[in-house]
């Protein structure tokens, strides 16, 4: 095991470095509380690369509001976000891990690029702490695995847990079982230990060099700590599974031979939610399942707005859970669709999820206002946003992050901002070039409440469009423009694909002040 400073120090904390004022990118993966009350860590991979941001964050009376945002890249070869997040279709891979402990900073994993300079290779761990990053590779013990999980990605991390009290970081690493990492504060050189888990002697075994993984040993994609009586909890390929004595494993009945893939546990009371999937006739059959408050595990309920409960909805809606926040009795889990695009939170009281009256009854997503766009929610925290109040920030692959200060029933959004001017004076196009059926932003900023006109023209100013029409829009400091509205497709006022050419967007607002943005259509057919 190596331990090593990084050759970069992050985010501006010494003056000697430079100060990034916005996120890495708006394709962000993780957040997590940051370092000291109302703050955030964001974890962010986008075509300039990979990096993390830090944001200060203060209650205002109508809305939170942003400080800071400090931020650096990691190494051009270096990434913690792996290049199959999507891509997996039963879960254990398809999160982006991370997990805060005052010990130890804000922790991720660490994957290199391979010969195809894809992020698929396993490293370590990245330690993100006030002024430095840590980088720790992560050695394996050299065993024999089963060939159908000899993939560098079958040893990827799943999650993390900590025990405060016997300071040991767990980690879920895969088909390698449970890695136990100890930074003891006598020592300069942390000690690591892998153990698997033996569901014939129901034991967890140490792990050596040369030994041979066997289908008694289940791999492992999620790990917690028990916030009460501190057991550490299991979630395997053939159950989930709690360790009441030193290395001894007791299977939880409910969900014995199930393969969870995912296992979380927090709030007031208690709630422990666990995700079981596995993949049958090239479709994958998923449930949720809850203890509430110390009751066994049950799925859970889904009810819709007239109380009436729906049986197999979870698997019917085709979810996965990425991450789950708890505040109180409200668990907050951000889900998306299995080889799909389709995401948002899920909210789960007392009873179970919580419905509204929408087409996706049980999904809170861009139509809530969770997210400015539609975009793939991949994370969720819960966070001191001040002394009085705890804040809810999600994640999301292209909308950037958004943080409520009044669980979930109002939402600020921050984005990476190119500069506009006062009243229209300049007008940003974001991407500037796309195709019929994409999606350009226009991102202009008023000085005062305006009523607002946008329209688009050909080449030889023939209008081909009307985005809107006398919209009202607020002024605001950063931008004024709706990002749910305020956009082009590439398509005529008919819904056919514009030819290929330049386009002008005139923006007018009713104080007699207009702007003009450009767009390059590559053109194509409506899908």
């Amino acid at each position: 095991m190596k331990l090593s400073i990084s050759s970069f120090l992050l985010m501006g904390f010494l003056s000697a470095f430079a100060i990034e004022s916005s996120l890495v990118s708006n394709f962000t993966f993780a957040v997590s509380q940051g370092p000291k009350s109302g703050s955030l860590w964001v974890l962010s991979r986008g075509d300039a690369g990979s990096g993390v941001s830090l944001i200060q964050l203060s209650n205002g009376e109508s809305k939170v509001n942003v400080q800071s945002i400090n931020s650096d890249y990691f190494d051009h070869n270096q990434s913690a976000v792996q290049d199959g997040v999507f891509s997996d279709v039963t879960a254990e891979t398809r999160r982006t891990p991370s997990f805060f402990a005052s010990n130890f900073g804000w922790v991720l994993p660490w994957f290199e690029a391979d010969s195809l300079n894809s992020f698929t290779q396993p490293k370590g761990l990245f330690f993100l702490r006030t002024q430095r990053v840590i980088e720790e590779i992560l050695e394996e013990p050299i065993v024999e695995l089963p060939s159908e999980t000899n993939l560098p990605i079958h040893k990827a991390i799943g999650a993390f847990a900590f025990d405060s009290v016997k300071n040991h970081l767990w980690i879920a690493k895969g088909v390698l079982g449970l890695a136990k990492y100890t930074s003891d504060t006598q020592s300069s050189t942390p000690s690591l230990d892998y153990f698997v888990l033996n569901t014939k002697t129901n034991t967890l075994d140490s792990l050596k060099n040369g030994a041979s993984i066997q289908k008694e040993n289940p791999s492992l994609y999620s790990v917690a700590i028990h916030p009460t009586t501190q057991e550490l909890w299991l979630a395997s390929e053939s159950g989930l599974y709690i360790e009441k004595a030193p290395q001894k494993i007791t299977a939880v009945q409910e969900l014995s031979k199930k393969r969870v893939t995912g296992l979380w546990m927090g709030g007031s009371p208690l709630q422990i939610i666990v995700e079981s999937s596995i993949r049958e006739k090239g479709k994958t059959k998923s449930s949720l399942w809850r203890s509430y408050n110390g009751s066994k595990f049950k799925e859970v309920v889904f009810r819709d707005t007239l109380s009436k409960t729906h049986k197999n909805a979870y698997d019917d809606l085709d979810y996965s859970v990425s991450e789950v926040a708890f505040i109180g009795n409200l668990a907050f889990l951000a889900v998306q669709t299995i080889e799909g695009s389709v995401s948002g939170l899920l909210k789960l009281d007392s009873v179970g999820a919580i419905p509204w009256s929408h087409s996706r009854q049980w999904l809170y997503g861009v139509e809530a206002g969770v997210l400015n766009n539609n975009s793939i929610l991949t994370s969720v925290t819960s966070f001191p946003l001040d002394s009085k109040t705890t804040g809810l920030a999600v994640s999301s692959y292209g909308s950037g992050v958004s943080v409520s200060a009044d669980t979930g029933k109002t939402w600020t959004h921050i984005l990476n901002q190119s500069p506009v001017s006062n009243d229209l004076g300049s007008i940003r196009m974001i991407p500037s070039v796309i195709v019929a059926t994409g999606k350009t932003q226009i991102a202009y900023k008023l000085s005062q409440d305006s009523k607002v006109t946008i329209e688009v023209f050909s080449y030889d100013m023939i209008k081909v469009k009307t985005i809107v029409k006398n919209a009202f829009r607020e002024k605001n400091a950063v931008r004024s423009s709706k990002p749910t509205e305020d956009y082009w497709d590439g398509l005529d006022e008919h819904g056919r694909a514009c030819a290929m050419g330049i386009y002008y967007i005139r923006v007018q607002d009713n104080h007699g002040h207009v702007g003009w943005g450009k767009a390059m259509s590559l053109g194509g057919a409506k899908k």
